[in-house]
């Protein structure tokens, strides 16, 4: 025994692991229209800087194009054909107005389709390219990339058609420019382009921050009122400002609510109902050991009181156990289909020796009556309107049970021989504690039937039976609706 002395519970001495926090709806939203902003920005930046790089591209080239036409005006030719000899009188002044600014330096060479240089620069490389199908321009042009004297440059090709007095030939005419200024050009667009998205995203950012923190308002309010409520106020929420998509939160909410005040006020009443109505036959009891020890009445006499205040306490304890666990089902949605006739048969033939007891002329009616219900709410409320109606039908005399049932409803009808009751009694019977013979009973019973019919959807009376002008019996009615679906099971 010693050897537990001082150990720590494995929840004590371990911390609950920490969920991971899930994202705040303020941090959703701008994350969800953020992140598809900025990565349409992206593209968008991306694309535009292509679109202004072709651009960009095309009107230097037709550039390029200018001046291998201006040059192909300065050339001359003799003879036809193969024997065709070419010259030219292109100075390079011719090519300054050209030049886009001191950036850029442009290169021509003037050759015929064999690659005999006729004028330019000789180191220029040869064009061996072809004319494309559908060139872009009126003319025999090809545009491609290359290399000269370790730069790269980009070269417009000419195939121009040279004729005269003299003669006939084709020259092909090379214009190079260094990319010095398309590339200055470049990263100026690029540039201008970024800051401009940059700027939209940031408008976008603002933006959206504001709507997002305006949109999101409501629910921080909600939040912090509720964190401000003192412990224990279940009332319910009043948020006229919540907007229309946090109103079935909001009344999901309420709901809840109302069910946690329920089970409160029903938890406080069964512990103050228990601390009251437990202390009395405690009370009794310890009276009565005292007494037996004291010797003031006899064993056996002593005994035989102790066994029956016993009696009543368990009664009574398992009454306000049943009465608890009728709330509780209450709560359950996993309730079944079940036959009410069979529940009210099993019952009757476990009080069957009572019945015999007392040499009771019982009969029982029934027809298969279908509910929605759990089995121990039919059991217990079989239970308790037949053993009542036992405990009030005097010795010999009949009690009858009855199930009857329509296209809507069931009623079980529990009739017993004793003397009935009086009109002003009925009403408060079903309340707990309230006893016609608080000698015989706790004044759960009834208690018990109303929380359980209350719970199936049902109600219940009692009514005096009127027989030859005068009271023959009590008849206790509950009616239940019946299942719409009888082959439906949700277990």
């Amino acid at each position: 025994m010693s050897e537990t002395i001082g150990t720590v519970p494995a929840s004590a001495a371990q911390p609950a692991p920490t969920l991971p926090r899930a994202l705040s709806l303020r941090r959703y939203l701008l994350l969800g229209i953020l992140l598809p902003v900025g990565l349409f920005v992206v593209i968008n930046t991306w694309s535009l800087y292509r679109q202004a790089q072709i651009a960009a591209t095309t009107a230097y080239d037709r550039t390029l194009l200018a001046s291998a036409k201006s040059i192909s005006e300065q050339l001359d030719v003799e003879g036809y054909d193969d024997d065709a000899r070419l010259s030219a009188r292109v100075p390079y002044s011719a090519l300054e107005a050209f030049e886009a600014d001191n950036q850029s330096r442009i290169y021509y060479k003037v050759s015929n389709l064999a690659g005999e240089l006729v004028s330019g620069y000789s180191a220029l490389p040869r064009w061996q390219g072809r004319i494309p199908d559908k060139p872009a321009y009126a003319a025999l042009v090809d545009f491609y990339d290359d290399t000269y004297l370790g730069e790269p440059v980009r070269v417009a090709a000419l195939l121009q058609p040279v004729t005269g007095t003299g003669g006939r030939a084709m020259a092909v005419i090379q214009v190079a420019e260094t990319l010095e200024l398309r590339h200055t050009l470049a990263r100026q667009m690029l540039i201008d382009t970024l800051w401009r998205q940059a700027l939209l995203v940031g408008v976008i950012a603002l933006v959206v921050v504001v709507v997002v923190q305006r949109a999101t308002r409501p629910v921080r309010k909600l939040s912090a009122e509720l964190q401000a409520r003192p412990e224990g106020d279940l009332t319910p929420i009043d948020a006229p400002e919540a907007p229309r998509e946090l109103l079935p939160l909001v009344d999901a909410t309420n709901a809840v609510m109302n069910r946690l005040e329920h089970l409160l006020a029903h938890q406080k009443r069964f512990v103050r109902d228990a601390s009251h109505q437990l202390r009395t036959p405690l009370a009794v009891l310890k009276t009565q050991v005292q007494s037996a020890l004291r010797g003031d009445v006899e064993p056996r006499q002593a005994l035989e009181e102790i066994n029956e205040t016993v009696d009543r306490a368990t009664e009574l304890a398992n009454q306000m156990l049943a009465l608890a666990k009728v709330e509780q089902l209450r709560q359950q949605q996993d309730s079944g289909v079940l036959d009410l006739d069979e529940a009210v048969r099993a019952v009757a033939l476990d009080l069957s020796p009572l019945i015999a007891g007392k040499d009771i002329d019982f009969t029982i009616e029934t027809t298969p009556a279908p509910v929605v219900a759990h089995q121990w709410m039919l059991q217990e409320l079989a239970r308790n309107l037949l053993h009542n109606a036992i405990k009030h039908t005097p010795d010999g005399a009949s009690l009858a049970v009855r199930v009857v049932a329509d296209t809507r409803t069931v009623a079980l009808t529990v009739g017993d021989s004793g003397p009935g009751i009086a009109s002003e009694l009925a009403a408060r019977l079903f309340q707990p504690f309230s006893a016609g013979d608080v000698r015989n009973g706790s004044g759960l019973g009834l208690a018990i039937c109303r929380e359980i019919a209350e719970a199936l959807g049902g109600s219940i009376s009692l009514e005096n039976r009127i027989e030859r002008g005068r009271t023959g019996g009590l008849d206790a009615t509950v009616r239940l609706p019946l299942a719409r679906d009888p082959g439906h099971n949700p277990d």
